[in-house]
């Protein structure tokens, strides 16, 4: 496996470990010579204790030796065959592997259902490296993906991803590493019906759904299209009319942070109660994390009262991070990701531009829910993702408003710096999604 130029080290595991063993051959080879060479005049006495003494350090060290490789290979070899249920190890915690051997998962370009903002090689991105990178926990291995698998566990049910532009991204990357798995283009099919777009996999009567609901709640930002809108409304009882559509599903992936983030300094929601058809609408203005309170409250209170706990698996994923400032990783701010080859290598790093509070307070919300017997699981992905300041699209993706001369004279001024190219980072999303849905 050959490795991008500087970074040799970080993916030679394999030959590091043969390397060890050489090492460990070669100096004990040396200390037996050495051990002769010394003790060829000495004492009796003395050689049977120096004697005794080599023969035991170097038979120690086989032992010690040895058990590290067991101890490896039973890592390893537990997590290939798809064990995951060790609960010590933290998946979201490790580093990126360069691997242009088993990555990436699937053939971007090949994928029928990928959409353009995120198809990065097909509008022009020339350097693939992004699309080789494999995750790498502390201690264990991520459960391999097998998209066979996953569809079996999915026969006659649906999956329903719940959120904003980042989830359908997420959406896409799962519906690309299974849909190759199917080859007859008549047993897969994908419909578009306003807010809901769906994948069948014919064969197995298996859904993946997406469905757009960026503010969890009804909210002014419901149109799938036109939704960009300056200052954000939500309706803080209304949920029903979202709710009616995953009510059925199976597996439900909700996410919603982007949104509540905000634009400028100053920025401000409004919060209605009530109705205007019944005459008790009104408006509070307050913040916009407090608002995600209000949306996440209305949310826990309608899956207690409705969810299946016996039938419905619910995952909540955490916040992808954007990388519109440069700074944070001694670039240049006004580069934003623009150009950016490579992750970002200092282990723990995380910008000062991520808010991982929100997934904190959410949390927080979701373990109300535990007396019940409904279990929210945390796609923890934030910190991995903080890592990948190579993974988006900047301009290498269609663009569906004309851009203006100023734009094209400064691309760092419309580059996505907040979506990711396919393959890429949300694949590993998906490999912690299977790994809890296939093992777990």
């Amino acid at each position: 496996m050959r490795c991008p130029h500087r970074r040799e080290d970080r993916c030679t595991i394999k030959e590091g470990s043969q390397a060890k063993k050489h090492i460990f051959s070669e100096g004990r080879m040396k200390s037996e010579a050495s051990h002769k060479m010394t003790v060829l005049h000495a004492p009796v006495g003395v050689r049977s204790i120096v004697t005794s003494l080599v023969a035991f350090f170097i038979l120690a060290s086989s032992i010690v030796f040895l058990l590290e490789e067991q101890v490896q290979m039973a890592v390893r070899g537990t997590t290939e065959e798809g064990d995951a249920s060790n609960e010590e190890c933290n998946w979201s915690r490790g580093r990126w592997v360069y691997d242009n051997v088993s990555r990436p998962l699937y053939n971007g370009l090949k994928c029928a259902f990928i959409f353009p903002e995120v198809a990065c090689d097909k509008y022009g991105r020339k350097d693939v490296m992004y699309q080789h990178w494999r995750w790498q926990p502390h201690g264990c291995d991520l459960p391999r993906f097998d998209a066979i698998k996953l569809l079996e566990k999915l026969r006659n049910k649906r999956l329903v991803f719940v959120g904003d532009s980042v989830n359908r991204n997420q959406w896409v990357s799962l519906v690309c590493m299974v849909e190759a798995s199917i080859p007859d283009d008549r047993l897969k099919i994908r419909i578009f019906n306003g807010s809901l777009i769906s994948f069948k996999a014919l064969e197995y009567n298996a859904t993946i759904d997406f469905y757009w609901s960026p503010l969890l709640v009804e909210s002014n930002s419901d149109n799938p299209i036109i939704h960009r809108v300056e200052y954000r409304i939500i309706r803080a009882d209304r949920i029903e009319k979202h709710a009616s559509v995953w009510r059925d599903a199976d597996i439900i992936v909700f996410n919603s942070y982007l949104w509540w983030r905000k634009q400028k300094d100053d920025m401000r929601m409004k919060v209605m109660y009530g109705s205007f058809e019944d005459g008790d609408a009104k408006l509070d203005e307050m913040e916009m994390v407090d608002g995600f309170e209000i949306a996440l409250k209305k949310l826990t209170e309608w899956l207690g009262e409705n969810i299946d706990k016996n039938k419905t698996k619910i995952f909540f994923a955490g916040s992808s991070p954007t990388h519109s400032w440069a700074s944070n990783w001694g670039g240049d701010d006004k580069n934003k990701c623009l150009n950016e080859t490579e992750p970002i290598y200092k282990t723990g790093y995380k910008a000062a531009t991520t808010d991982y509070s929100l997934m904190a307070t959410a949390k927080s919300y979701f373990r109300t829910l535990e007396p019940k017997g409904i279990h929210v699981q945390i796609l923890n992905i934030t910190e991995l993702s903080d890592y990948r300041k190579d993974g988006h699209p900047t301009v290498f993706r269609k663009q569906f408003v004309p851009l203006t001369k100023e734009q094209i004279a400064d691309p760092a001024s419309y580059a996505d710096c907040t979506h990711w190219c396919l393959p890429g980072v949300p694949d590993v999303w998906n490999e912690f999604l299977y790994g809890y849905l296939v093992h777990k």
